[in-house]
């Protein structure tokens, strides 16, 4: 297949060129629209109790949590009942249209803290979630009071500032990297026509991406961070893919071939790595899919968008364009321009070093990983706060400020529906459950109750867990129905799909590189090394991750707040360290057995592919962190989480583990890594996925 798409990408290039310009630009331009479609929010899982009982408390009594708390501060030693007539002024000319409920400390004395300085108001907005963010957008500027200071909270509040802050910093990512992308690429290439390549290839794989996710948002929720995924994988994978390309044909043409035989010959060697690692990466990230999160959805769907339309990209526009460049791929050369297809002499110095002495490299990197890893036993989940906020952000501020003097409106508590009778004794037993300070019957409509229960300590601590688990443990009054929710029960919850719904996303990972790469190498051994070296890899970086953002170690330095990791986040970095960590092994192991094809021995062959892809491995991983280290720098909590777990996995992936661990494997299994039993070679041999044989070279090429 891959064999014939070489011909047809040659012999129509430009109807190819022409084509996939016209779509992703077209796709591009209209997904634009995206932006206005995104939501915030889909972190629970929506068919839990919690959720169920957030649902029946909603449609029974009205929405309970408010849009948008503002604080108001009188000052040290002032009253803030003395500015009562401004704010009462302030709140009811905001219009009908936009606030739907609105209550003030004078209206409810318990908004005010115990000096008075400090008074709450809440105000409820109308509309849905986009409505609702556009109705806080118009009132915002208008809640100051003369003589006091305010402080804006609330989940739409919170939900504007998220969104604001993750569209600023894709822009600043953006900013960022390309112009280092692209300067690094020139150094790597030393032509400035090969080094542009890559970074079209990565801006029409965002731009497709996008028009992917706006045509989404009509069917499914697209949570804001699908973006920040979606360009991140897409501009990174791309320039991956658009480095091995254009390498391989820069390196077909200096060994003599005709522009068409290089073009050919890059489809069917590079190309279909290309296909079969984005193949795996895409089935990584549709392991996402499995959790009955919105956010998680939205994710998949962002990541597996951008890299299978990065693939395609780079199988039909790159070479289409490099059939119509041929050698002028290399105009615009600097003067220290070198070969990069050639042997690199530090690889292969590297190589035979590790291939001498296995064990001396194999076990000191094994342990080294473990020792990474070990923090990964402390792993505990937690939620998105006002924590992922950095802690000079008004919003976070003002969420501070809350929970300071008004521990009674934070987030630590629960709502408890009982359909049905609900007699007094039930609601004492609430109250003796450990972990609840009190509780009291705040609704009543029909045969429906609603009591809120205050629980101790941070809502999504060991202790709140606990005490939910002991209020749904309590027998319910006779023939009622009871449902416990609220925020630290949504959030446990929602962990707790998670947890349960991850062997099947670790079946998805596993299985799916264990047949793929079993079809693609024809080996046995492979595909399971290729499972434990991913494995390893990424446990030493959840190690590193719990290590500075859930213990708190260098977490200073990186301006986030230690805190339980976001479990959504988790299983991202999981999902996409997994597929990036058997993209670089695909691209290993593809030359290695191009090379045990032509006849090498085992050493040799695995040398051979070290040589030939070290160099472009290391190049790919450079520009991959570039690209993540600029979401590192991320005003967000979360999207720092990803970017210095990226980083970390491709340091480690790409250096020690590629460079050195891989090649002291394959020596210590020796001719057994390529075994497989007649039978898969048979299957291998009718899939039609597999490596091209040297010897079938001859074959496949232009005349």
């Amino acid at each position: 297949m891959f064999s014939r798409w070489g011909m047809v990408a040659y012999r129509r290039r430009w109807t190819v060129v022409a084509a996939v310009l016209v779509l992703a630009v077209v796709g591009g331009l209209w997904g634009l629209g995206v932006f206005d479609r995104m939501k915030q929010g889909g972190y629970y899982d929506e068919s839990s109790q919690s959720a169920q009982a957030t649902r029946i408390v909603e449609q029974t009594f009205g929405q309970r949590q408010p849009d948008v708390v503002v604080v108001y501060d009188a000052g040290p030693g002032k009253s803030v009942d003395d500015l009562a007539p401004q704010v009462l002024g302030v709140v009811n000319a905001l219009p009908a249209d936009v606030v739907g409920k609105r209550m003030t400390y004078w209206e409810n004395p318990a908004l005010t803290d115990p000096a008075h300085r400090y008074g709450m108001v809440s105000l409820t907005l109308v509309g849905d979630e986009n409505t609702r963010l556009a109705n806080f957008a118009m009132i915002r500027d208008k809640l100051a009071v003369p003589g006091a200071t305010e402080q804006v909270a609330g989940r739409t509040a919170m939900a504007k500032t998220i969104g604001d802050r993750s569209k600023s910093d894709l822009t600043k990512a953006e900013a960022i990297s390309l112009p280092i992308v692209l300067v690094l690429l020139l150094l790597i290439f030393g032509s400035v026509v090969a080094a542009l390549l890559p970074v079209l290839v990565g801006g029409l794989a965002i731009m497709g991406a996008l028009g992917v996710l706006n045509a989404l948002s009509y069917g499914v929720d697209v949570n804001n961070f699908a973006i920040n995924v979606a360009t991140l994988l897409g501009l990174g994978l791309a320039i991956d893919y658009g480095l091995f390309a254009v390498g391989r044909f820069r390196e077909e043409l200096a060994e003599g071939r005709t522009t068409a035989q290089a073009v050919h010959r890059t489809v069917a060697t590079a190309g279909r790595t290309i296909a079969f690692s984005a193949t795996l990466l895409v089935i990584a990230l549709a392991g996402l899919l499995v959790f009955p999160l919105d956010f998680l959805r939205s994710m998949a769907y962002g990541g597996m968008a951008a890299v299978a339309i990065a693939a395609v990209v780079s199988l039909t526009l790159l070479p289409a364009l490099l059939g119509i460049l041929g050698p002028r791929v290399d105009k615009l050369s600097l003067p220290w321009r070198r070969n990069t297809g050639g042997d690199s002499r530090w690889l292969a110095r590297l190589g035979g070093a590790v291939l001498r002495k296995p064990l001396v490299f194999a076990l000191p990197i094994v342990a080294v990983l473990l020792v990474l890893a070990v923090p990964f036993g402390s792993l505990s989940f937690g939620a998105v706060t006002e924590k992922q906020l950095p802690p000079g952000d008004p919003t976070r501020q003002a969420f501070e400020t809350i929970s300071a003097n008004f521990p009674a409106a934070g987030n630590n508590g629960v709502d408890i529906v009982v359909q049905g009778s609900a007699d007094p004794a039930f609601v004492t037993q609430v109250s003796g459950v450990p972990g609840v300070t009190r509780a009291a019957v705040v609704g009543a409509k029909g045969d429906m109750t609603l009591i809120h229960a205050q629980l101790t300590g941070d809502p999504v601590s060991s202790e709140a867990h606990a005490a939910i688990d002991g209020l749904r443990g309590l027998p319910p009054p006779h023939g009622a129905t009871v449902l416990v929710g609220g925020f630290a029960a949504q959030v446990m919850d929602g962990n707790q799909a998670i947890v349960d719904n991850m062997p099947w996303m670790i079946v998805i990972l596993v299985g799916a590189t264990l047949i793929l790469m079993l079809l693609a190498f024809g080996s046995v051994l492979l595909p399971v090394k290729a499972v434990v070296m991913s494995a390893l890899s990424l446990s030493a970086t959840y190690g590193v991750l719990v290590f500075v953002f859930q213990l708190g170690h260098g977490a200073g330095l990186l301006n986030v707040t230690p805190e339980p990791l976001q479990a959504g986040m988790f299983v991202l970095i999981g999902a996409v360290v997994f597929g990036l960590s058997t993209d670089y092994e695909t691209f290993l192991l593809s030359r290695m057995i191009e090379a045990r094809h032509a006849g090498m021995s085992t050493p040799d062959a695995v040398r051979t592919g070290l040589v030939r892809t070290g160099r472009m491995i290391s190049a790919a991983a450079l520009l991959l962190i570039v690209v993540t280290g600029a979401f590192a720098m991320s005003e967000l909590s979360m999207m720092r989480f990803v970017g210095v777990g990226m980083i970390v996995a491709l340091v480690l992936d790409a250096t020690v583990v590629r460079m050195m661990l891989v090649p002291a494997v394959l020596r210590l299994l020796g001719n057994a890594a390529w075994w497989a039993p007649k039978p898969l070679r048979r299957l291998q041999a009718r899939a039609g996925i597999s490596e091209v044989p040297a010897e079938s070279r001859r074959e496949m090429e232009l005349v």
